[in-house]
């Protein structure tokens, strides 16, 4: 059957509700309502049993299933590393080069210290509320005591932390994306996934702008303004601004009475890091049939592997990894073990909850064929050309209005992949480009999560965080609709 027009609807309505509403469950939940009330016909009851069976079928999928409860065992980890005082480690080894740096040359440490959080920040890749968390909590203090505004520290949690999660794709956001580009017949989504990464140019640029600003001390704007208060009079935040802190989402209070070792934070992260290549190798060894050597064996498997096995496998392994560095150390016993992963399960809850609605979203415009109906009506003016450079300004705007990228990329990669097929464009540079929007407008947003974080873990004016960091974002989206141009009609 063909919806015509009532395709488009439940996507349009979600963006409407969630501008209005800025309640992004509530809006993607009523859109997959709606898509089933009109493929039921109409029918309230029919409709909203078939939403609830829609969001059952998301366990369907396994991939589904794996990229969700990785997303909530995440959670587990991070309060792990806080539990053991890992954190505080870490921070300690930090102040202790940062005051031999000092002695050195007077103000090196100040470039120092910002360079060492947005390295941080790209490692954290492995969720962007850890990383941003980790950024603000960590080095606050430390940018405190250097006389670093506040603003500084938003900005550099927030673009170190969406960017590097998106570029190096062996964590949630990886497994989520190719559950997505799977559920629009993409059938090896990893190797489209890798491919379209030098094609992402937003957080490239994200980054390289972020590196360039540190390493020039060439501030503009209203950053420019607060870098020269805090010289001036020492003030972390502008006069009447209201610092947004949140204990409970900031930190969880480490055992007492136990030395801080930084490698109860560093050895868990390392091994799930390590361990996302490692799982990816080992679940597509098999899918493999002809190799020149072991080493192309290897690199073949990485691209036939399950991204939502391996960042699943790495996350327990890395937990399991925690527990017996702690059981060693005296620090957990069996029940505290139990009951700080249920703790860090339900912390991570609402992200969890943001994936299911965004595979049902995704599984009820595929019924609804949304993607194919935009396309065609799309054929006649669209070229291929400029394709990339619309799908980017359209998923900025979607992500700009409703404040995530992951509620924008459920609804647009249903659209964006089939109209690729149709305009006969190349679907890596399509895919990058929704992708690339998704960061942009969740950069700009004041409704964004992650914004929101990092303006909390870094006790920051959330409004001033928002304005600062706006003209480098606006900056790095001008540049990315230009270069999508440029290789449209010329590459």
């Amino acid at each position: 059957m063909e919806y015509g027009f009532l395709s488009v609807l439940p996507p349009i309505i979600a963006i409407i509700l969630a501008l209005r509403t800025k309640q992004v469950y509530i809006a993607l939940l009523f859109g997959i309502w709606f898509s089933w009330l009109i493929v039921k016909g109409w029918n309230p009851l029919e409709g909203t049993l078939a939403m609830i069976e829609g969001l059952v079928n998301v366990f369907q999928s396994k991939g589904n299933t794996r990229t969700i409860m990785f997303s909530a065992l995440v959670g587990s980890l991070l309060i792990f590393i806080q539990y053991s005082r890992g954190v505080e480690g870490f921070i300690n080894i930090i102040n202790k080069k940062l005051v031999t740096l000092e002695q050195k040359k007077t103000g090196y440490a100040r470039v120092m210290v910002q360079i060492l959080a947005t390295f941080t920040g790209l490692l954290l890749f492995v969720e962007t509320s850890i990383s941003s968390l980790t950024v603000g909590t960590l080095y606050r203090p430390i940018f405190d005591k250097l006389k670093i505004p506040r603003e500084k520290l938003a900005y550099i949690a927030d673009s170190s932390s969406a960017p590097s999660s998106i570029l190096i794709p062996f964590n949630a956001w990886g497994a989520f994306i190719m559950g997505l580009l799977l559920t629009q017949g993409i059938e090896k989504p990893f190797s489209v996934l890798i491919a379209s990464i030098k094609y992402n140019f937003y957080p490239l640029l994200t980054i390289g702008i972020l590196f360039f600003i540190i390493l020039s001390k060439k501030d503009i704007g209203l950053m420019k303004k607060a870098e020269q208060r805090t010289r001036e009079t020492g003030a972390l935040l502008n006069e009447g601004s209201t610092p947004m802190v949140s204990d409970e989402v900031t930190s969880f209070p480490p055992k007492k009475g136990i030395p801080a070792r930084a490698c109860n934070m560093i050895v868990p992260l390392l091994v799930m890091v390590l361990m996302m290549p490692i799982n990816l190798i080992y679940t597509g060894w098999d899918a493999v049939k002809k190799s020149t050597s072991l080493l192309n064996h290897a690199s073949q498997a990485i691209g036939e592997g399950s991204g939502s096995s391996s960042v699943l496998y790495a996350v327990i392994t890395a937990i399991l990894v925690a527990i017996i560095m702690y059981f060693i150390q005296g620090i957990l016993k069996p029940k505290e073990a139990v009951n700080l992963t249920l703790k860090g399960i339900s912390e991570l809850m609402p992200l969890a909850l943001l994936m299911l609605f965004a595979f049902a979203i995704g599984d009820a415009c595929k019924v609804l064929d949304t993607g194919n109906y935009v396309a065609n009506i799309t054929e006649s003016w669209l070229s291929a050309a400029l394709l990339p450079a619309v799908v980017f300004v359209v998923s900025s705007f979607i992500a700009f209005s409703t404040g995530t990228s992951w509620g924008t990329f459920a609804i647009m990669l249903a659209i964006s992949v089939p109209m690729a097929n149709i305009h006969s464009a190349d679907i890596t540079i399509v895919v990058a480009a929704t992708l690339g929007g998704g960061i942009f407008g969740d950069h700009c947003s004041p409704i964004s999560d992650t914004s929101i974080i990092s303006s909390m873990a870094s006790a920051s004016d959330h409004i001033d965080h928002v304005k600062t960091q706006l003209p480098y974002a606006l900056f790095g989206g001008v540049i990315t609709t230009i270069l999508y141009l440029i290789i449209g009609f010329f590459g």
